[in-house]
């Protein structure tokens, strides 16, 4: 057991956890948000993306004791209060979700895309979520989701 302090949603944390456990199972089991989804384990799918110090990083590959010191951000955590994020509204406005497993780490995705490129283009855009599987859509909805947001301006 170690304890491994770290900043998540704005708030400070430390757990005394074992520095081997992932963070994905941290996030989820420890503190309880659920937003954070496993698909495939592996680094593969994008569903448990969450972004360390505004990186996007697939947190089933991320040992907690990794995190010390460091800012995380999840789904969860990009809202204003009881105000969605202008991603989030725009996923919903856009039809971009369908069965919603996906998209915690799609938006955060496209939250770090647009915090690194507030206008990207369709191809920066499908370049940019290339690390994000969804088996429903055929990602048109979420590429003009996404667009909707930089002509909307806030990101």
């Amino acid at each position: 057991m170690k304890k491994i302090s770290f900043t998540i949603n704005g708030n400070l944390k430390e757990v005394e956890i074992p520095p081997e456990m992932r963070l994905l199972d941290v996030i989820r089991d420890v503190l309880g948000l659920t937003g954070t989804k496993e698909g495939c384990g592996e680094g593969e799918c994008g569903a448990c993306t969450v972004l360390i110090d505004g990186k996007p990083i697939d947190s089933c590959l991320v040992l907690v004791g990794q995190v010390q010191g460091k800012a995380i951000t999840t789904i969860e955590g990009i809202n204003n209060g009881r105000e969605l994020h202008p991603l989030q509204r725009a996923f919903i406005d856009q039809g971009a979700i369908q069965c919603g497993y996906c998209t915690p780490g799609m938006i955060l995705s496209a939250k770090a895309l647009l915090d690194s490129n507030p206008n990207p283009s369709e191809e920066e855009i499908r370049r940019g979520m290339s690390g994000n599987l969804c088996r429903c859509t055929g990602y048109k909805k979420i590429v003009e989701a996404i667009q909707a947001v930089c002509s909307g301006g806030e990101k």
